[in-house]
């Protein structure tokens, strides 16, 4: 029981993870985050701006370009299995039971963002948690063009990955130190990606 409540630390803790796993194991969990239905309890946002801190501080010795691109990459293979994944159980996604890993909520907040959005909910959701993780999984569920759905799928990757690794890659450059605040910095990113959510949440049920 405790080795795998340590699992579940490691892999839940953006910092340890990557500590553990070097750079496999975080485009491992950015895969599933990004392709499998519970991939949404991996904390994307936090991994990617952690892996960019560690890089500039050395810990994580990856050139910055290496990690951009694969992190991309995976990304962009984890929602092309959550799109055959879609396109696989179809309509019966919209009929199945909530387990502990699989909730209709997840489902609707995503099929009511991609009704508002459309294409460009592929790209926006990337930095939208629980929102990145159903996306594409809906978007094959209602049969939406495989090359349209590449297209954005990959401008998605590349902006998320291009944004978020960079920016804590020049923290980590220029304050080593904020290492010693890794836990503050990743809450407050939580807490803003978790707002930016709530809100459209919000705004979507009053219309």
């Amino acid at each position: 029981m405790e080795n795998i409540q340590e699992f579940f630390e490691i892999l839940l803790n953006s910092e340890k993870l990557i500590h553990y796993g070097g750079l496999v194991l975080l485009l491992i969990v950015i895969f599933a985050e990004t392709g499998v239905f519970f991939g949404f309890i991996f904390p994307g946002d936090a991994l990617l701006f952690t892996a960019g801190l560690l890089c500039g501080t050395k810990d994580l010795e990856v050139p910055i370009l290496l990690l951009v691109l694969s992190v991309a990459v995976s990304a962009v293979c984890g929602n092309i299995a959550g799109f055959a994944t879609g396109k696989y159980f179809g309509k019966r996604l919209f009929q199945k039971k909530d387990t502990f890993f699989f909730k209709q909520r997840h489902l609707e907040k995503s099929n009511a963002y991609y009704e508002k959005y459309g294409g460009i909910a592929l790209i926006g959701g990337r930095f939208l948690p629980v929102i990145r993780t159903f996306v594409p999984i809906l978007a094959g569920a209602i049969d939406m063009n495989f090359w349209k759905f590449t297209l954005y799928n990959i401008t998605g990757a590349v902006l998320w990955s291009g944004t978020i690794i960079p920016i804590g890659y020049f923290i980590g450059k220029k304050f080593p130190t904020s290492l010693d605040h890794l836990e503050y910095i990743i809450l407050g990113i939580t807490l803003v990606t978790m707002t930016i959510l709530i809100r459209g949440i919000i705004r979507m049920k009053k219309k």
